[in-house]
């Protein structure tokens, strides 16, 4: 259940000043959008512009699913040079991800938003598949309402595995 669900009688700032809690105490925080309909579930982080890094999203993923490789990504993004579009990422026991720089982020992130302003970057962590395709793929099988990709692939020549 949400955090407002549990707490009826709380505003939309009180959520927020819960967030700003979060962010304050580990440097960013993860919104979740649960599953509407054939809408798949998604996550991104709020926090990290106030290091001057981009927020990151993940679609199409479990709430927490999604929650874990944010925070694993959030806490390296901290520490090291964000990744760039095009960027493959082969996560130990994890599934390879894609680097999507997302086209509008005002328009998904609106926590992030609300706490960091209008000016913020965001970075979507695109997965395969079990079978390693991609969302942009024609046999492409993730969750029910699939993967949306919010923003475009990078060009082929700056596409790269990392390790």
């Amino acid at each position: 259940m949400c955090w407002m669900c549990d707490h009826p009688d709380a505003t939309r700032e009180d959520y927020l000043a819960m967030m700003r809690d979060m962010i304050n105490a580990y440097g960013w925080a993860i919104e979740g959008v649960e599953r509407d309909g054939d809408h798949p579930p998604w996550a991104y982080t709020a926090g990290l512009a106030e290091h001057g890094r981009p927020e990151l999203v993940a679609t199409g993923m479990s709430l927490p699913r999604a929650a874990c490789l944010l925070n694993e990504m959030a806490a390296h993004l901290l520490h090291a040079p964000a990744p760039r579009p095009g960027q493959q990422i082969q996560l130990t026991g994890g599934p390879l991800l894609e680097i999507v720089r997302v086209v509008e982020p005002t328009a998904h992130l609106t926590v992030a938003v609300d706490l960091c302003g209008p000016r913020i970057r965001a970075l979507q962590l695109v997965h395969a598949d079990a079978r390693g395709q991609w969302p942009w793929d024609r046999w492409y099988r993730g969750v029910r309402g699939g993967q949306p990709v919010l923003g475009p692939r990078a060009p082929e020549d700056q596409r790269r595995l990392i390790a």
